[in-house]
């Protein structure tokens, strides 16, 4: 019996004039992959160029591409970031699921694709739990990851801090139109730039992709996957946040012992846009831990403390 694909599910995403025109100022190129059975689902890149190592940046539920730029390019002189609308968002497909297979299935067909050798993964939120379970799943080679503030919410655990009813609150006030001075009224400490970003292109962003992940983040475990992430990996996490609290940044560092745990002082959730310069510099040392990592054979004098790699 011949499979007939079916096209994936459509809802109702915009873009903006102006939200387009931002692309203009971001120094990367757009990229394009394909995942799903029959190549069903397009994916965009921003990518940064260069001769680095490959960074595959996955953004958070509510965030586009774009949203990351002001941390992409600060990060170039050490990698070459690429930065993915992960489905659902942005100007990458719906899809038909948005379980974290799905999720890690599409960021495996980008690396594969696009022939991105041994890339280093690097997830904020929703992209930490992708970033985790492509890991584990190791079904393409990495150098390592950088997990940032994933939510730990799951079956029988307390629950993610944001509602669905909120974020549809904001997605609908998107939607009708918005700027950066509502932003602000939300988020007060964000870069004037980034409340702009996020008033433009929060349209982009899918309804049924929001409640999906959303659900996931409530019925799908972080746990279950934590403890199976290969070093090196590192997680980030705002010494404020309600999404990683110490009593799950204490459950992380015992569940994978092998793995960096890094507070990044006088941060929420949103750790990069709450203390950009210290958010980054933490970023910084972490992928640096991960290249340096690389260079090291194990077992020789040059390997570094306790043999890790």
């Amino acid at each position: 019996m011949t499979r007939i694909p079916q096209e994936p599910a459509v809802s109702t995403r915009f873009l903006y004039q102006d939200a387009l025109a931002d692309l203009a100022d971001v120094p990367a190129a757009s990229r394009w992959a394909r995942s799903g059975p029959s190549g069903e689902v397009s994916l965009h890149l921003l990518d940064y160029g260069g001769d680095g190592v490959p960074l595959v940046v996955l953004p958070g539920i509510t965030s586009p591409a774009v949203t990351m730029d002001f941390v992409a390019r600060e990060l170039t002189d050490l990698v070459r970031p690429l930065v993915l609308d992960v489905r659902g968002r942005g100007l990458s497909d719906d899809g038909h699921s948005y379980d974290l297979e799905s999720y890690a299935a599409d960021t495996e067909a980008v690396i594969q694709e696009l022939g991105l050798e041994r890339p280093i993964l690097f997830g904020h939120s929703m992209g930490a739990r992708i970033a985790a379970a492509t890991a584990v799943r190791a079904k393409v080679a990495l150098r390592g990851s950088v997990l940032v503030d994933p939510p730990m919410s799951g079956p029988a655990r307390e629950p993610y801090p944001t509602t669905l009813a909120a974020f549809l609150g904001q997605l609908e006030q998107a939607q009708r139109g918005t700027d950066a001075d509502e932003v602000a009224r939300a988020w007060p400490r964000w870069p004037r730039r980034e409340q702009g970003l996020r008033a433009r292109w929060l349209a982009s962003c899918g309804e049924e992709a929001l409640r999906a992940t959303h659900r996931g983040f409530e019925t799908e475990d972080f746990f279950d996957w934590w403890p199976g992430v290969p070093t090196p990996v590192t997680m980030l996490y705002g010494s404020d946040s309600p999404v990683v609290t110490s009593a799950g940044a204490e459950e992380a560092a015992r569940t994978n012992a092998a793995a960096g745990l890094v507070a990044v002082p006088d941060s929420g959730h949103m750790v990069f846009w709450d203390n950009p310069d210290v958010a980054l510099a933490a970023a910084r040392e972490a992928i640096g831990g991960v290249l340096a990592a690389d260079q090291y054979i194990p077992g020789t004098a040059d390997s570094p403390p306790g043999g890790r790699v």
